[in-house]
């Protein structure tokens, strides 16, 4: 149902134009009254005049009004023009002052305004500048939204950014648009509620649009004059289409008032200045709200590790998307004391290095813990904590970040390896100088041997330049060794993966090195499920319990060749006659490993038992 417009239509938004300060006259009225009379229609009311005396008693009512005309949405640069009158006329001002450039989205749902801004003063800037400089909070009472703002867009969020815009400052992950992440450190996003908690103050840039109009007038001048507190006394008021001030004339003056733009009134008449103080709400709870802001400010959400962050009384004040993923971090932990947590325990204890930290204000570290990742597979974690030292020189809180050092284990011990030879050879080297020391002792008490002597030192640089010379010939030996190992891997791989039998390579502890694409083929598992596991311990169709015998024979002497036919079943279910062959693989009475070949036969072959 959608009622006529006319002079009560017109009447009902003068009502909430003097009454809530909100101006939806330059909206356009086909639009405005279809939404406006859906509401109308919920309530069984017929006409604009019945609903404007319903707006009057039921003062709640202007909450579902307003969400039911801005339909609760926001997008990137929302009121386009009111967007390039900011790029064109009020950011270069702000870019023109110097030192640092601080910039709050309050209300900021899913993100897209900060991010609107965060481009545009990009533009002004340049990148580095805007690095260097420029610091954006993001805020909203909604985790959910947030936790999007951080998550990252699909294409279709992205629609009304240009082609241009979309390319230099959107990279893809996956399905999903993500801020450049060098460009994404600026930014903080956190949960905020602008009638309770202390605002982020020294502000160039305050973005508060369609925010404001779900609040009385109470709740309205509270939470200005909070906005008044917060911004530099050059600093700029950008609001939405509908909000207009018209009764907080004495705390903000247009800039252009049609595209919602104010500057602050820095300075007041004492009566106003009191009772912007008594509005602010100060007071020593909002001291721990602004300590967790300035934490969140020292870190951020773009890490590419998991991160967790604990402030000075120990509560956990941020927890980035890898940590919230890997510990399963609910949102209602956020702001909670750390050592009510089980992660404050679990996998390790992170309180006692925290609380070294923050004494002795220097980084720690807790090495190669195992911990279960978000697929639920185990890895080994390097623990890194660090201080977060304020501009004061407080430690205001600490920051974990959790590395993965998994794939990196066979590199240490390849590491230790060479450092073990590099000892060896420096030792050799110290002996070799210590002879030489001795030699040059003997010189200066036998002077009568001394061109004897030389000529014995001469000769001795030449070995040791001869030395050098066969390390240099060892180490080049070595590579091409490594290079021919590695050779004859592939050519393992390529033969096993060709044959058309089941080809196995236990190592001396019977766990499986190669498993070839026919064992795969035979018994039903691939190679990724077995390699590393024991061979008696896998889920396969061959009785490898009849092959024990056999092949701990093979692997417990001498080199020696066998074969034992088997019954077996196959990854179909079907019965098969199955030759296996034990090869041992070594060097004299010192076997490496065995090799087993594993083949069907036919169904008229002759049975060997052993």
């Amino acid at each position: 149902m959608t009622l006529e417009a006319g002079a009560d239509f017109e009447t009902l938004l003068e009502y909430l134009r003097d009454s809530r300060g909100f101006d939806f006259t330059g909206y356009k009225r086909p639009s405005l009254i279809r939404r406006v009379s859906q509401r109308c229609s919920e309530l069984g009311i017929d006409n604009f005049r019945a609903y404007l005396d319903y707006l009057q008693v039921h003062t709640d009512e202007f909450a579902e009004l307003f969400n039911k005309i801005l339909i609760n949405v926001t997008e990137f640069f929302r009121d386009k023009q009111a967007w390039d009158y900011l790029g064109k006329n009020v950011i270069p001002r702000i870019a023109a002052k110097d030192g640092d450039i601080r910039i709050w989205s309050a209300g900021t749902s899913s993100g897209e305004e900060a991010y609107s801004a965060a481009m545009l003063f990009c533009e002004a800037l340049g990148e580095k500048a805007f690095v260097d400089r420029v610091k954006i909070y993001a805020t909203d009472v909604d985790e959910d939204s947030l936790t999007k703002a951080r998550g990252g867009y699909v294409a279709k969020d992205l629609a009304s950014v240009d082609d241009d815009l979309k390319s230099r400052y959107f990279e893809r992950q996956g399905e999903r648009l993500m801020f450049r992440a060098g460009l994404r450190r600026t930014m903080v996003f956190g949960r905020h509620d602008v009638t309770q908690d202390a605002p982020i103050s020294r502000l160039d840039l305050l973005i508060c649009r369609n925010t404001l109009i779900y609040f009385t007038a109470e709740a309205q001048g509270r939470i200005l004059a909070r906005f008044h507190y917060a911004l530099n006394d050059e600093g700029y008021l950008f609001l939405g289409r509908a909000e207009m001030l018209l009764t907080h004339a004495a705390l903000f003056t247009p800039v252009d008032l049609r595209e919602r733009v104010f500057s602050k009134v820095a300075r007041l008449e004492l009566q106003e200045r009191l009772v912007l103080l008594a509005q602010s709400g100060s007071s020593e709870a909002t001291d721990h709200v602004v300590r967790q802001l300035r934490v969140r400010e020292l870190t951020t959400e773009g890490s590419p590790y998991p991160q967790i962050v604990v402030d000075a009384l120990g509560v956990l004040v941020s927890a980035n998307h890898p940590a919230r993923q890997m510990f399963e971090i609910p949102p209602a932990d956020i702001g909670r004391s750390l050592k009510d947590l089980e992660l404050s325990y679990r996998p390790v204890d992170l309180r006692t290095p925290i609380d070294r930290v923050s004494r002795e204000r220097r980084t720690t570290s807790v090495q190669s813990v195992e911990v279960r990742r978000a697929d639920g597979t185990l890895g080994l974690f390097d623990i890194h904590f660090a201080p977060l030292i304020d501009d004061d020189g407080s430690v205001v809180g600490t920051a974990v970040n959790f590395i993965d050092v998994t794939q990196t284990m066979h590199l240490r011990s390849e590491l230790d390896r060479t450092a073990q030879e590099l000892q060896s050879h420096r030792e050799e080297l110290e002996t070799t100088n210590e002879e030489l020391q001795s030699t040059v002792e003997e010189l200066e008490t036998t002077n009568e041997e001394l061109q004897s002597t030389n000529e014995e030192l001469e000769t001795l640089n030449e070995e040791l330049e001869s030395t050098n010379a066969e390390l240099q010939s060892i180490n080049t030996d070595l590579r091409l060794r490594t290079g021919e190992v590695e050779r004859l891997n592939t050519l393992l791989l390529a033969i096993t993966g060709n044959i058309e039998v089941g080809a196995a390579v236990l190592d001396k502890s019977m766990r499986v090195q190669v498993w070839n694409e026919r064992a795969a083929d035979l018994w039903g598992v691939r190679s990724d499920e077995v390699l590393g596991s024991s061979f008696f311990d896998l889920d396969i169709g061959l009785p490898a319990e009849q092959l024990r015998e056999l092949i701990q024979a093979g692997a417990g002497g001498r080199p020696r060749h066998d074969e034992l036919e088997v019954t077996a079943t196959t990854r179909k279910g079907r019965d098969i006659r199955c030759r296996v062959i034990v090869h041992t693989l070594g060097d004299g009475d010192r076997p490496a490993g065995v090799v087993l070949v594993m083949e069907e036969l036919n169904s008229g072959a002759t049975t060997r038992q052993r």
